[in-house]
């Protein structure tokens, strides 16, 4: 396997469409929405990084980072999500290479940190955790998770772009 992790292009737009439909259908927590919520956040121009696994020319996995807030911490924040990998290549390294390669580059953009709601056996080898004093309304706060890029507190509550409410 040759893995290159590289933009989003115009052309892959389809492609990252039916690759995030399929990795999450069936999924218990999915509420058949993380296509929409990719395209509505393209349609806003609000993916600050949209980013694709790329293995013998075919695209098998893709990360969205958007911009998003934290209430009691100030500095650029950014949600991570929807993740999404091919059902057939999941559990290899591909989320987890475009997860590091999205984290570097906020980092490179000087970003605070990113928040996201998710597994915290997933997420917490990242470095994501929840604690008191962070939460996102209506999740359970074990799937409520920030990482701070640089050092500032993740305090507050987590607000995400208006697409991950209206797409669907």
């Amino acid at each position: 396997m040759h893995l290159e992790i590289r933009d989003e292009r115009p052309a892959d737009a389809l492609a990252i469409t039916e690759l995030t439909t399929a990795a999450f259908a069936g999924h218990p927590f999915s509420h058949g929405t993380e296509a929409a919520i990719v395209g509505a956040l393209r349609a806003e121009s609000a993916l600050t990084l949209s980013l694709v696994a790329v293995d013998a020319g075919v695209i098998i996995g893709h990360a969205a980072f958007s911009p998003a807030s934290l209430s009691g911490a100030p500095g650029a924040w950014y949600g991570l999500g929807p993740i999404s990998v091919r059902p057939d290549r999941q559990r290899t390294g591909i989320g987890t290479a475009l997860i590091e390669s999205g984290l570097a580059r906020l980092r490179g953009l000087g970003a605070a940190g990113v928040v996201l709601v998710g597994d915290p056996a997933f997420y917490g080898r990242f470095g994501f955790h929840g604690h008191e004093g962070l939460d996102c309304p209506g999740v359970p706060p074990e799937n409520t998770m920030a990482l701070s890029l640089d050092g500032t507190p993740a305090l507050g509550s987590m607000g995400f772009h208006p697409a991950f409410f209206t797409a669907g």
